[in-house]
């Protein structure tokens, strides 16, 4: 029996990956639990487990008294003796029980103290191996579904892949292999929980290392990642070696390493962008392949007004707003996206502004704070509403209407109703009915064309 108690406990050590120390120590506890369930905790005992003999030894300790109150803990001197004569009283004795005697009911509460201890040590094991792998891409295969998400066995323990990390539109059916990137590890009642994403932009960032042997060894770096999960993707990257292209690296030859990532996240596009310090050459690489003209930058509100050729819209902003808003997330700025004729516009509405405070001698922010933001809304405004703006006088409400005459407040007014706020879509589908509009008009005839016809049909 002790040679068969050693071979289990070496085999359960290898196969599940327990240490022996800790499958004899739960042993030990399930046989003290179990002589504690028998005869009550007011026995003194002790457990031990004797590797030579690969067996469990018990020993119960009496102490030596002249009259016998508790049968349990206590012996006469007499019986004492009669074990070893030297004893005297108030010594301890101890006494070997059998681990057989203990019984059916206490051998049952010893096995479920042995699986307890056993299962709550494997899960200690596994949460070990995982709490430091976060960021770390793992494969399991699809097991079932349940309201948190889909459950994902990764071999030794399982995972779960939520709903908001999965990739939109992606299908999953049981059996199926996956790959996820390890989010989260907690330690729980139930055993380690594991959270995975698909969704995230640093399972990307992974998906390059493992592809990209420049970007594994650090040559090139990845400076950021910004991703609508399933559609397109930017990704900032640098090279600190001059003799690295970074966009050649991360592409590979023929397109074979950008391929492999695109394929695992079935077909998410992925733009290459060349990461640089200056935030106005790192926005127009963010914002390729549009042509940009000009970029306004705003350090202290992280703002970038960016100006294109009126043509170049649509290419900019991208469907439904996606190329703008993947290079915001990029940069991390605000980005403001004008055509060249609406910014024209705009600025000469604040120039012609800024020329009516300045005949007024009135802060244009006065004007601001009363509503008046153009001058088609002065020349509109009547005495009273003129008034109301900080430090407005008589005279120089004459003023104020006699520069707005000037400007000619009618070209303002035009202009302001033209440059309505629309949404960014609104703005690209009203720049596409245009173009379409020109592509198709037939050309008119110039007056002095029809002049020369007649004059020629005269002759």
């Amino acid at each position: 029996m002790g040679s068969e108690l050693k071979k289990a406990i070496d085999q359960i050590s290898k196969d599940r990956g327990i240490d022996k120390e800790v499958l004899i120590d739960t042993l030990e506890e399930a046989v003290r639990s179990s002589v504690a369930r028998k005869y009550g905790d007011s026995m003194d005992i002790e457990v031990n487990f004797n590797d030579d003999a690969g067996e469990i030894e018990v020993y119960q300790f009496k102490v030596v008294v002249e009259e016998v109150e508790d049968e349990i803990s206590e012996i006469t001197l007499e019986e004492a003796q009669a074990h070893d004569p030297n004893i005297r009283i108030d010594d301890e004795m101890g006494f070997k029980l059998k681990v057989e005697d203990l019984g059916r009911i206490a051998a049952q509460s010893a096995k479920q103290v042995i699986i307890q201890r056993m299962r709550d040590a494997e899960q200690e094991i596994i949460y070990d191996e995982y709490k430091d792998r976060s960021g770390e891409i793992v494969s399991g295969i699809i097991q079932r579904r349940d309201r948190t998400g889909w459950i994902i066995n990764l071999g030794r323990t399982e995972a779960v892949l939520p709903k908001g990390e999965q990739i939109p539109r992606e299908r999953y059916k049981r059996g199926d292999r996956v790959q996820a990137l390890i989010i989260d590890v907690q330690k729980e009642a139930r055993g380690p929980q594991i959270t995975v994403s698909r969704s995230h932009p640093d399972y990307m960032a992974c998906l390059f290392k493992r592809e990209v042997p420049e970007v594994d060894d650090g040559t090139v770096k990845i400076m950021g990642v910004s991703r609508d999960p399933g559609l397109r993707a930017k990704v900032a990257v640098t090279s600190l070696d001059r003799d690295v292209d970074p966009v050649g690296a991360c592409v590979g030859i023929r397109g074979s390493r950008i391929q492999n990532i695109v394929q695992e996240l079935r077909g998410e596009r992925i733009d290459i962008v060349i990461w640089s310090q200056d935030i106005a050459v790192y926005a127009q690489n963010a914002l390729s392949p549009a042509v940009i003209s000009r970029i306004m930058v705003d350090e202290d509100e992280k703002t970038l007004e960016v100006i294109v050729p009126d043509d170049q819209l649509t290419v900019a902003i991208g469907r439904k707003g996606q190329n703008v808003k993947l290079a915001s997330r990029l940069l991390g700025w605000k980005i403001d996206v004008f055509t060249q004729s609406r910014y024209g516009e705009m600025n000469a509405v604040g120039k012609g502004m800024d020329q009516i405070a300045s005949v007024a001698e009135i802060p244009l922010d006065h004007f601001i704070t009363a509503g008046f933001e153009n001058a088609g809304q002065l020349a509109a405004a009547s005495e009273e509403e003129l008034m109301a703006i900080g430090g407005m006088t008589p005279t120089k409400v004459n003023d104020v209407k006699a520069a707005v005459n000037l400007l000619g407040a009618e070209a303002f007014e035009d202009s302001d109703e033209e440059s309505v706020d629309e949404p960014e879509e609104d703005r690209v589908e009203t720049q596409e009915a245009t173009e379409e509009a020109e592509d198709i008009q037939p050309e008119e005839e110039s007056p002095e064309a029809s002049e020369g016809e007649e004059q020629e049909n005269e002759k």
